[in-house]
């Protein structure tokens, strides 16, 4: 598309795509031409708040200054002008939500991130609750009746990663919350809901599809948000947002804020996002994120992947009438804990850790758990066992649960792998990339670039698909790594109840 902006309106100039990827630890905005090549790019950092043990949150204005501030940047990084910017695509970290005033726009409290634990004992009282149990009974009502409303509630199982138990705590505990809601003034949203509300100056409460069904509040079987489910916890439909189309006109970025009204063209959940950046539009393509935490992801086609034993079903994308599902398991503290062995000073630099595992033949028989919510811990030290072996662990513990988590999909869905692409900051490492190929006795498919969330809301908000644009690099199993994954996971047995109550 050709505009003409500024002091020479009669001038045409080129139009962009502007993309804005609100991660965990970092907001990356990238301007995109029609070739989909960066042509302007800034980026923030996220900064996380600890208020108490296992709480996690972010500052909502800090979150929007970041916002705004990374958009500007980008474009002025491109030495392009913002009238030049046809769209925006917007992907965000999933199940991180905030409760604000409907009319006066003001929180009720910071975001709550999909890492917070407050509501974990929350989790555990209702996962174990005789009403789970009654709700567990209504599968067979969905094998006599094959009604997809009783599909769904019998697969309810809670996670502190939901959005649902963790707003189950808000509620119950903020009193401007209670009261909001009994005045019929609260609004709930996901960070693209919060994101869309500030850009339109409060016109537009709405999220899309694919950020939705990341809730555990949403049917993705229906379509809809659940009725049943948020009965079942006292969350009032009303404060909930209109679901739309992942590509959709969402609304109109206010002027005050860039200087032109931008039209937002697509709202995205970030692996949703990737997977659709990573061009996995097939029945069996495989996309792995190794990022904050590992999310693995497989395209069912246009049904909902119905599953015993945690796979999670999703909405990839809606575009049109057209609905393409996904089935995701994921390991968090992926990235986790290599900062945090960075912190241990086990290294100085990230990008040394492939050549110090591959420094030393072995692990020396060191099993590394990285689960730093219930009991991370290493096992099998003993007085030759040195940095490097512990390095080596380390990476080791994140192909071995890639393995986990690709072992459960190919068990559960029973969908042939057509193809496997990786992404993320983590996929950077060539040890743990060959290991996990090596582990999953496939090819995996690395891009040059490897911003994936990005790419794909800018595919949707307005750069189209259809042509491979990264250039890939190729890991193929060679048989050489086997042995060390089953005393792995008998170290994570191991360490599973080491916190557990007698």
């Amino acid at each position: 598309m050709i505009t003409s902006c500024g002091k020479n309106p009669g001038i045409k100039r080129e139009t962009f795509i502007l993309s804005v990827d609100v991660g965990t630890t970092s907001i990356r905005c990238h301007v995109y031409d029609k070739s989909a090549s960066i042509r302007g790019s800034c980026s923030a950092k996220v900064s996380l708040l600890y208020p108490q043990p296992g709480w996690v949150e972010i500052d909502p204005e800090d979150l929007w200054k970041g916002f705004v501030t990374v958009v500007k940047g980008a474009v002025q990084d491109s030495g392009l002008q913002m009238c030049q910017m046809e769209s925006l695509g917007i992907s965000t970290q999933r199940a991180t939500f905030i409760t604000w005033d409907r009319n006066t726009g003001k929180p009720f409290h910071n975001f709550i991130t999909w890492q917070d634990l407050r509501a974990a004992e929350l989790v555990r009282s209702w996962n174990r609750s005789c009403t789970m149990k009654v709700v567990k009974d209504i599968f067979m009502l969905h094998f006599l009746t094959r009604q997809k409303r009783f599909l769904a509630a019998s697969l309810v199982v809670f996670t502190t990663q939901h959005v649902s138990l963790r707003l189950v705590w808000a509620l119950n505990n903020i009193p401007q919350l209670r009261q909001a809601v009994e005045d019929d003034s609260c609004y709930f949203g996901t960070i693209d809901t919060w994101l869309l509300y500030k850009l339109t100056k409060g016109l537009v409460h709405a999220t899309d599809y694919s950020n939705a069904s990341a809730t555990a509040i949403f049917d993705s079987y229906q379509m809809c948000w659940s009725g049943f489910l948020c009965s079942l916890l006292s969350i009032p439909l009303s404060i909930l947002p209109s679901v739309q189309n992942t590509s959709h006109k969402f609304g109109t970025c206010d002027p005050s804020i860039f200087g032109v009204p931008i039209p937002v063209m697509s709202v995205m959940a970030d692996q949703q996002a990737a997977m659709f950046g990573e061009c996995c539009f097939d029945i069996g393509d495989v996309k792995i994120t190794m990022g904050t935490g590992t999310f693995m992801n497989i395209n069912t086609g246009n049904k909902p992947h119905t599953s015993i034993a945690g796979l999670y079903p999703l909405v990839g994308w809606k575009i049109g009438a057209d609905v393409v599902y996904l089935a995701e398991g994921n390991a968090a503290g992926t990235g986790a804990a290599i900062k945090w062995a960075q912190d241990l000073e086990l290294f100085s630099d990230v990008k040394e850790t492939g050549a110090i595992a591959t420094s030393v033949e072995d692990s020396d028989g060191v099993y590394f758990v990285p689960s730093f919510s219930a009991c991370a811990s290493f096992m099998g030290l003993k007085p030759s066992t040195t940095k490097r072996h512990l390095v080596r662990a380390i990476l080791e513990s994140i192909a071995f649960r890639n393995k986990q988590l690709f072992e459960i999909m190919l068990r559960e869905t029973r969908i042939p792998i057509t193809k496997i692409r990786a992404d993320g900051g983590v996929c950077t490492n060539n040890f743990i990339m060959q290991l996990t190929a090596d582990l999953l006795g496939r090819k995996i498919e690395r891009p040059s670039h490897f911003d994936m969330s990005c790419l794909g809301a800018a595919f949707v908000a307005g750069l189209g698909t259809g042509k491979e644009l990264a250039t890939f690099e190729y890991w193929d199993k060679d048989g050489r790594y086997r042995g060390v994954l089953q005393s792995w996971e008998r170290a994570l047995q191991r360490s599973m109840h080491w916190y557990s109550q007698p």
